[in-house]
């Protein structure tokens, strides 16, 4: 197995499919949860990065050794795992997930970077929800060739996973230096993120600002210093790629309206192609591969079948 795990009796780690290199090693996974999860994950001499093929637990939160044992920050979407640090993680929740894990080799990583950054509490916080378009674009393509692999998988894989190291290691290195005076303190930003999380109508700025104990003018200065963009650039880009995991989930537009709270299937079609340049249709059709690794169905084994 790639990674040293505990969990609880009931649950479960399937490996769905895999690939191996001199650099890096991919898993396409599938959890099955007896009860809540908690589980101890610590990798030796390798970077641990998952993406969550579906929706991760709401409740999901870690905590880093070294840090209180009370303090568990939330995971998104994205996360790392540095070399030789150990993470704790737990949820309330027992809903099956399926992710691709990718293994770095430290060696290979180092060549390209001569160091790696300070694994300051900052930086493991910064870890555990890594919004970066380039990394997850970067992940679903070894997801992809993982289950499908195709000539020269070995060449290829090397390639993806070396241009993940770098896009992994230019955000972080790049976030800390956007905290300048003025900005958001990171609980502010935590209260913003954890709202954004929830699949649902958008938050207002009065909402937000409320969540920061900020007036609303406060808040949009604020932001713009901390994340380099406006809040409702920020707020705007997360709804759409709620959206696009629910188009991929098959979910159906009238759903997907109502839950993001549009008055009609109309509107949030037109919405969506304004901003992607692409019908909700096109969207579907445009992610064959996609969708493919996200609708394997998992027989549910007979004994959590009937508890």
């Amino acid at each position: 197995m790639m990674l040293t795990m505990k969990q609880g009796a009931r649950a479960t780690m399937e490996v769905k499919a895999a690939l191996e290199t001199p650099s890096a090693q991919v898993q396409l996974v599938h959890y099955r949860f007896g009860e809540p999860p908690e589980s101890v994950v610590s990798m030796d001499d390798k970077i641990r990065v998952e993406l969550c093929l579906n929706t991760r637990h709401r409740s999901a939160r870690a905590c880093f050794a070294g840090w209180q044992s009370s303090r568990y920050e939330r995971i998104g979407e994205v996360f790392v795992v540095p070399p030789t640090i150990e993470m704790a993680a737990r949820s309330d929740e027992d809903r099956p997930l399926s992710s691709v894990i990718c293994l770095l080799e430290l060696a290979p990583v180092l060549a390209l970077f001569d160091r790696l950054p300070e694994m300051s509490e900052r930086f493991l916080l910064l870890g555990l929800d890594v919004r970066d378009a380039q990394v997850r674009q970067g992940l679903l393509r070894l997801a992809d060739e993982a289950r499908h692999p195709g000539f020269a998988s070995q060449i290829l894989v090397e390639s993806i996973a070396a241009q993940v190291s770098v896009d992994l290691l230019r955000y972080g290195m790049a976030l800390p230096e956007r905290s300048v005076q003025g900005g958001l303190a990171p609980w502010q930003l935590r209260r913003i993120e954890e709202r954004l999380y929830e699949v649902r109508e958008a938050p207002g700025l009065q909402e937000l600002a409320g969540l920061c104990g900020l007036s609303v003018r406060q808040l949009t200065r604020a932001f713009r210093v901390a994340r380099g963009c406006s809040v409702g650039q920020h707020v705007a880009d997360r709804q759409i790629g709620h959206a696009k995991r629910l188009l991929a989930a098959d979910e159906s537009v009238a759903s997907i309206a109502g839950t993001l709270g549009f008055s009609s299937s109309s509107n949030f079609c037109y919405a969506f192609r304004r901003a992607t340049g692409l019908t909700p249709g096109q969207y579907r059709q445009a992610l064959p591969s996609f969708r493919a690794i996200q609708h394997v169905r998992f027989p549910r084994p007979a004994a959590l079948a009937n508890s």
